[in-house]
């Protein structure tokens, strides 16, 4: 009998059972997330040379603490295993507070963050924005002329960094024969990608009756528009956009990277990956109002706008997610909570959390291999869990 791999006693599976058909599927995924370049063309977005990462903080004392929710008090270390984290760093007045991480996630390895990606994406947008070169008031035709006949012909920049667009599309996550199934594999997310382009699929999108604006609508082919919108504006590749204008001014310590279709179109409403510590630095550098290490990132009336004015409640309210913040808007691909604390954040499926407590000082970064993408019942759980995680540091 041939005995088990290093790989297959760490995994528990050996690493020809992840396919592109099931790299989303637990258990494949506590390693395809980590290892997304391996089953999808990636583009890298290369950090600082130099930049070093310091050693990981240990995080014990915390993890018998116990955090009140709704199905009773349970101790971190609990909520941790019970939401399939992968790996947590936790940041508070600009210091990391400590690392965490389960037993097949290193410390230093990337995790994609899937619509986090849509966050970090809007970042770049209003840093060109505060150049001059991207104005989120324009129509999208200005910069896609090919947009027009299809549902963003009449939509604005500012629709799409929104997700007001009157779109006619369902997030299906988990239905195969839908039109979402089509849209990953325009991606190369799932087999039989390659007949169409990322673009080519988004334009074929049909609208809504309802007129843009009313209504925030979650649907992901905004975002990958928006990087489009991004390259268009700039005449630069997004990875490219991503290292100049964000990675390198704040300092990230690791190389990130970003999926690619067919066309070498990044798939910025979902496909980044980078470390724990890294998305950490970025919420901290929202937090302190688009600077990093004294240096500007992005403008600070872009951010204030993003975290705290902008947005709108009624578009929020008739939404589909009002019951995750009853009192939240969503403004530039962040989501504004409405709690005391201020918070804001990014969110992504199968468990990635960007939680940034101006309040308390305090970020938080979770990445996760949830087996469903969505699971609303844990989201609130989620929430709860931050703000009281953000008290005890």
């Amino acid at each position: 009998m041939t005995g088990k791999t290093a790989f297959e006693t760490r995994h528990g599976f050996a690493r020809n059972k992840v396919l592109l058909s099931n790299w989303r599927e637990s258990p494949f995924s506590r390693w395809s997330f980590q290892n997304v370049g391996e089953l999808v063309p990636s583009a890298p977005v290369a950090a600082a040379a130099g930049v070093s990462e310091g050693p990981a903080q240990d995080l014990t004392g915390l993890l018998g603490e116990k955090v009140a929710l709704a199905g009773g008090p349970e101790s971190v270390a609990a909520f941790l295993k019970r939401s399939d984290t992968d790996g947590l760093t936790i940041m508070k007045g600009g210091r990391i507070v400590g690392d965490w991480f389960a037993p097949h996630m290193d410390f230093g390895a990337r995790h994609i963050v899937f619509s986090i990606s849509k966050s970090l994406t809007a970042i770049v947008a209003g840093i060109l924005e505060g150049e001059g070169t991207f104005d989120p008031e324009a129509p999208v035709t200005r910069y896609i002329p090919e947009a027009a006949g299809s549902a963003y012909g009449e939509a604005s920049v500012r629709h799409v960094l929104d997700m007001s667009v009157s779109l006619d599309f369902e997030e299906a996550y988990l239905d195969p024969e839908s039109a979402f199934a089509r849209y990953r594999r325009a991606t190369l997310w799932n087999p039989g990608g390659g007949a169409e382009s990322l673009a080519a699929f988004i334009l074929t999108l049909p609208r809504l009756a309802e007129p843009h604006g009313q209504t925030f609508r979650y649907r992901s082919p905004n975002s990958d528009l928006l990087g489009i919108l991004v390259e268009r504006a700039s005449g630069r590749r997004f990875p490219e956009l991503m290292r100049e204008k964000l990675w390198l001014p704040l300092g990230a310590a690791s190389e990130a990277s970003v999926t690619v279709d067919m066309e070498g179109t990044a798939r910025t409403a979902g496909g980044i990956s980078v470390t724990p510590r890294d998305l950490a630095r970025v919420g901290e550098m929202m937090r302190q109002g688009g600077t990093a290490f004294g240096r500007r990132v992005v403008p600070e009336a872009w951010v204030r706008d993003t975290v705290e004015t902008g947005g709108s409640s009624e578009a929020w309210q008739r939404g589909t997610m009002a019951f995750l913040f009853p009192q939240g808007r969503y403004r530039n691909k962040w989501y504004q909570t409405g709690a005391e604390s201020d918070a804001f954040c990014g969110i992504g499926i199968h468990g990635q959390w960007l939680y940034v407590n101006p309040r308390d000082e305090v970020v938080i970064a979770k990445m996760s291999s949830q087996p469903l993408p969505v699971e609303d019942p844990l989201d609130l759980d989620m929430v709860a869990f931050f703000e009281a995680l953000s008290r005890m540091v």
